[in-house]
């Protein structure tokens, strides 16, 4: 996500290999902890790192 802030959730299926609703739930864990954010429409937005988490 912080080299591809567009990235969707079935490119992540390919890339990680596992199944979409599974990333789905690591996504929201990620949202949960303040790690990451969406911003903007579900459709166009992109994917933020907060700047504490950057390189973790």
């Amino acid at each position: 996500m912080a080299n591809n802030p567009k990235i969707t959730i079935g490119e992540l299926v390919s890339i990680v290999g596992i199944v979409a609703s599974k990333v789905k739930k690591n996504i929201s864990k990620l949202k949960s902890k303040g790690i990451v954010e969406r911003e903007g429409s579900n459709k166009g937005g992109s994917w933020k790192i907060k700047e504490n988490f950057v390189g973790y």
